[in-house]
């Protein structure tokens, strides 16, 4: 996990870092993909507080607890980012259904060539889909510049296409059955 550590009101710590960091280290095995943490210290005349805002997997986390001591503050945020990450990885499990050997499959998308290629020819392209609600679609869309999104709806488990209207709406295919 990248980890980016800021004092403020107290002296850096070598020794502050080295705990934060490998104490951030441990939700490595919650996320699947790299992700990065902003970790504010600070001391504001008697509290100790710890600010940490994770960003990573599709999730942005926020935590920040005060006590007297600065390793509890970071160990009481820690746990609280710790519970919010399960219950977040634990909801979006719910969502999908099935095993992790589902949730990501393989389709392929075929376009026709433009004007360049020769006539009669199909480019492919290969593309990763993955099970989701029609709702958690369309904030994907609203993400990404694409004009469409190939996803298995996950109460039907049936892969489905949402694609971006002229007029700034949605229109989505799904199999008939």
């Amino acid at each position: 996990m990248q980890t980016s550590v800021t004092f403020k009101n107290i002296e850096p710590s070598d020794s502050l870092k080295k705990y934060v960091g490998e104490k951030l280290n441990r939700f490595d095995k919650y996320l699947y993909n790299p992700a990065e943490a902003n970790v504010v210290l600070s001391v504001e005349k008697f509290r100790h507080i710890a600010d940490v805002n994770i960003v990573g997997d599709g999730l942005t986390i926020k935590g920040k607890e005060e006590t007297e001591d600065m390793y509890s503050a970071i160990d009481m945020v820690l746990d609280k980012l710790e519970k919010q990450i399960k219950k977040s990885k634990q909801k979006i499990r719910d969502r999908r259904g099935g095993s992790r050997a589902k949730e990501k499959g393989t389709m392929t998308d075929v376009v026709a060539q433009g004007p360049e290629e020769a006539p009669g020819e199909v480019m492919i392209k290969s593309i990763e889909y993955k099970p989701m609600d029609i709702d958690e679609a369309i904030m994907q869309m609203d993400l990404v510049t694409n004009n469409f999104l190939v996803f298995t709806n996950a109460r039907t488990d049936k892969v489905n296409v949402l694609y971006r209207r002229k007029a700034g709406n949605y229109g989505l295919i799904q199999p008939l059955g």
